[in-house]
């Protein structure tokens, strides 16, 4: 998954006063970043579509499933795709492409006449996916929770008119999107790589705190580029290096050092324990999961489903605000400890509403309502937005690219299957079992992480090198290494009469 392409750098040269924050980059880099409210729409608004669907179209419980998962598993042929579009056609035309594909999705969806067709929607709005990938998923939660209040929202309409619009009006935030990234500058990297120096240099001025940032940044990105320092026409002959990709593919999957071959292991498998885990679950059925616990009607059932969209939403901040001050391992330690807790909780509340032979249990009823808002909360606090920031950035450099995309490929491939099979699964071990077994993986997911990640909060890519590798005994490394750092100060302090 590629980096946010306009980031805000640099300092005021420590004049004291703190470094004012340049409001035009951030507002690009958040613009940039909706995409993911239309990957979050899109997954969320079939949690309550999906059950007037089944009803208007009477199709089966295996044919929802396919239809929730299938966005999933098409997003990995749109991700490579995406790649090599904003290769071709540069960062901000890609996405405007990525906003058309999800309109002509949520078009087809929200027009479709039966089944297959909305299939085809489904298969569309993947791609879409697929391309939103290549920015980080930031506001995915934000676009849950637009979902789910779609869901309420429109509930309320003829059963073939309501989920029809449900789905289609998820094309309007794409128009917006497309509309809006117009206004936004092409990445100054890609500008650079196209030879398009002069263009770069604006850019630049425009996003930097400084116009001496600016040039620093465009020095460090021409250097990348193999374009000589001295060349500084606003157009220039730039020599398209050979690909070294499957040089890259070698080293990662053939050929890996111990310290590589760790990194991949600790990113491949914190993307698999994040979908594992069973968030999926809760995000695209809750309706059902709360029908289990005890509610009757479909306004009760949708009103829980929005509360589950503000948890996320309101959760993620606490991995906002805090990620650097705790550090990633403390974040997700206590989130997958959480998680562990409110799954069993959950699994056995519902094994006793399951016990009670059809008679409501009010108190485990709200304690599944409660053990639900829990699992999401603590997941988004912690698992769910480090996952995407641990696996991006433990990788060296020249592997980056290719080592999370072998992370995003896993995190689709498992929230396909998810997704793909969780009705069926609790109807073959019941509901309860279904999270009793979701509460094992997560606990598998707490001994993994606890073992093989070690803290990347503050490091150079030269400590992870030095870190990875090392496996279960990475924390005698980073003593030493933090020993090392001690020493290093001490010698370099000046001495005092």
């Amino acid at each position: 998954m590629a980096e946010n392409k306009f980031v805000v750098a640099g300092s005021n040269g420590g004049q004291g006063k703190p470094p004012k924050r340049n409001k035009y980059a951030i507002a690009c880099t958040i613009l940039a970043s909706m995409t993911s409210i239309l990957i979050g729409y899109d997954g969320g608004v079939m949690s309550g579509a999906g059950l007037y669907i089944q009803k208007d179209l009477k199709i089966s419980d295996v044919q929802i499933e396919v239809l929730n998962g299938i966005i999933n598993l098409v997003s990995l042929i749109g991700a490579p795709m995406a790649g090599r579009t904003s290769d071709y056609v540069g960062r901000r035309y890609t996405i405007v492409i990525a906003g058309a594909i999800f309109f002509a999705g949520a078009i087809l969806m929200g027009l479709a006449n039966g089944y297959a067709l909305l299939m085809v929607g489904r298969i569309v709005a993947g791609i879409g996916t697929g391309y939103a990938l290549m920015i980080a998923p930031v506001f995915i939660n934000a676009g849950v929770l637009l979902g789910y209040i779609s869901n309420y929202g429109f509930s309320k309409l003829r059963l073939d008119l309501g989920w029809r619009i449900m789905l289609g009006i998820g094309a309007l935030p794409s128009v917006i999107l497309a509309v809006g990234v117009m206004a936004m500058p092409e990445s100054p990297r890609w500008l650079v790589m196209q030879g398009r120096l002069g263009e770069a240099r604006k850019v630049l001025y425009r996003t930097s705190d400084s116009n001496q940032e600016a040039e620093e940044r465009l020095a460090d990105i021409k250097e990348a580029a193999g374009i000589p320092p001295e060349s500084n026409d606003d157009v220039v002959q730039v020599v398209k290096k050979e690909s070294s990709g499957s040089g890259v593919w070698k080293e990662l999957l053939l050929h890996p050092t111990p310290a590589v071959r760790h990194v991949l292991i600790a990113a491949v498998g914190i993307q698999f324990f994040q979908q594992a885990s069973g968030v999926d679950t809760v995000v695209v059925y809750s309706p059902r999961i709360f029908e289990k616990a005890g509610l009757k009607t479909s306004d009760q059932l949708l009103l829980a489903t929005v509360a589950v969209g503000f948890s996320k939403t309101i959760c993620i901040l606490i991995s906002t605000f805090y990620l650097d001050k705790l550090g990633r391992r403390a974040i997700l330690l206590t989130s997958v400890g959480g998680m562990v807790i409110s799954l069993v909780t959950l699994a056995c509340a519902l094994e006793v509403v399951n016990r009670a032979g059809g008679e409501q249990v009010m108190w485990a009823l709200v304690l599944c309502i409660a053990m639900v808002l829990a699992f999401v909360g603590t997941f988004s606090m912690g698992l769910g937005p480090i996952a995407w920031v641990y696996s991006s950035e433990i990788f060296p450099l020249r592997l980056r690219a290719q080592g999370a995309s072998i992370g995003v490929g896993m995190n689709r491939l498992m929230s396909g299957i998810i997704s793909m099979t969780f009705i069926s699964l609790y109807k073959a071990i019941t509901i309860s079992g279904a999270f009793f077994l979701f509460a094992a993986v997560a606990a598998i997911s707490w001994v993994f992480f606890y073992v093989m990640l070690p803290e990347t909060r503050g490091r150079t890519l030269e400590d992870m090198e030095v870190l990875f590798g090392n496996y279960h005994r990475w924390k005698s490394v980073a003593k030493k290494l933090e020993a090392e750092k001690a020493k290093n100060s001490t010698e370099k302090r000046p001495e005092t009469a």
